[in-house]
């Protein structure tokens, strides 16, 4: 069953076999008449005319749905547009094959529409990279939960620092993941469980304290994505490999509450988000995990939705966090336009919805002493790019050590995130001194 679970769908054999299955289907489907009523010439005609149609409706929709209504809170590429389009021309052939066919040609190709809904979805996903495997797609955790294997405690022992810490022979080769609930005792957040990640140091007999990271996923998504989607655990391992075992530990709450909510990461009727990140998390954070307790080793990330709160939380609470890493975030945090947003969190408000802008937290907090901030986006990210380079601005001349990181020939998927979190970590323990002194 695992097997089947984790075949991956983003690339790889799975994927040439759907495309080749659903190909052989369209053609069969035009090549067979539906019944013996329709002469070829005729029935080709119908086909095609059905595909033009389907393929225009595809090219509507889309446009209504993410260029009018901007339902998706992100542009939708040219192979996502194209796909759709494809897809769609396929729901018209075997849409318009029921017509006076067989009962045996209607269940045919009505699976047939099973099955290009299927592939369509595919294509698009794989141009976002959103679900890599079957698991994720089916919403299904390969991480370990902690009531089976409960985090590790630290002895009562001399705690080596970074400098002086050696690598024992028995260190683990690499990091785990395990997901933790993370009581919301003080914001009363309906907060699904999180994901923690400790680095090779970490699982050892007498661990060094470490740096944290905070790390969010995008709306819709889950605390596991920035790890597993997002390759974030590859990079930390990697990273780890290269430097005795040390990485920072990664602690993935979540800022949702539902995959399909956006409470902005404020507080307000669509729930205490903002508390939940800035109080309940970093103190069971400290009571629980071997970190080091001062501002400038914490961390807040994480990309789209996530690299938003990232910025707002990172900007207004540099008592907690002094470092940020946005990856693809917006300019300001929003479910729709501006009054409807206000309208939804900020009593109808725009004056204090503007005040949660990540500029204006800026503006009002003055001159950063210390915080260290990252920001990526894709290049080909025709909405958020600009909205970083805009963010990135404001927090240089606010003060903030920044650094700007693009990824070349990607966009708002999986692709440039993998990327920026992989910059971004590097960067980060390097502001951090994590690296000093090691091999790699």
């Amino acid at each position: 069953m695992n097997l089947l679970l984790d075949l991956a769908i983003t690339a790889g054999p799975v994927v040439y076999a759907v495309y080749a299955v659903a190909f052989a289907v369209v053609v069969l489907l035009v090549l067979r008449r539906p019944g013996m009523r329709w002469t070829r010439r005729r029935w080709l005609t119908e086909a095609a005319a059905a595909a033009a149609a389907g393929a225009i409706v595809g090219v509507a929709l889309t446009w209504i749905l993410s260029d009018w209504l901007d339902l998706f809170g992100a542009d939708l590429t040219l192979v996502v547009r194209v796909w759709i389009a494809v897809g769609f021309a396929a729901f018209g052939i075997a849409i318009v094959s029921m017509r006076r066919a067989s009962w045996m040609r209607v269940v045919g190709s009505a699976l047939a529409l099973v099955l290009f809904v299927l592939t369509t979805a595919m294509a698009v996903n794989i141009d976002f990279g959103q679900y890599p495997t079957v698991r994720s797609a089916l919403g299904i955790s390969a991480i370990v939960d902690a009531s089976s294997q409960p985090l590790p405690t630290t002895a009562l022992v001399a705690v080596p620092t970074i400098a002086d810490w050696v690598a024992p022979a028995t260190m683990p080769k690499a990091g785990t993941l395990t997901t933790v609930p993370i009581p919301a005792s003080e914001s009363g957040f309906p907060a699904r469980p999180g994901v923690v990640y400790l680095p090779p140091a970490a699982l050892t007999a007498n661990p060094p304290k470490l740096p944290v990271m905070v790390m969010m996923s995008g709306q819709p998504g889950s605390p596991q994505d920035p790890f597993i989607t997002d390759k974030l655990q590859q990079s930390l391992d990697a990273y780890a490999t290269a430097h005795d075992g040390l990485a920072p530990i990664v602690v993935a709450p979540d800022q949702l509450g539902d995959p399909t909510a956006n409470p902005m990461c404020v507080d307000s009727p669509l729930g205490k988000s903002q508390s939940y990140l800035t109080v309940d998390v970093p103190n069971w954070i400290k009571a629980n995990l071997n970190v080091i307790d001062d501002p400038h080793y914490w961390a807040i990330g994480g990309l789209s939705q996530g690299g938003t709160c990232s910025i707002q939380l990172g900007a207004a609470f540099p008592n907690i966090f002094g470092v940020i890493l946005d990856a693809s975030g917006e300019q300001y945090p929003r479910i729709g336009d501006a009054q409807m947003t206000a309208d939804a969190a900020f009593g109808g408000s725009l004056a204090r919805y503007e005040a949660a802008y990540p500029t204006n937290i800026m503006q009002q907090h003055g001159q950063y002493a210390d915080t260290f901030a990252v920001f990526g986006v894709g290049s080909n990210d025709e909405t958020f790019l600009p909205q970083v380079k805009t963010i990135y601005a404001a927090a240089q001349a606010a003060g903030m050590k920044s650094t700007y990181i693009e990824a070349q020939g990607s966009a708002h998927d999986s692709t440039t995130w993998s990327y920026v979190f992989a910059q971004g970590l590097q960067l980060i323990a390097d502001h951090w001194s994590l690296s000093a002194n090691k091999t790699g």
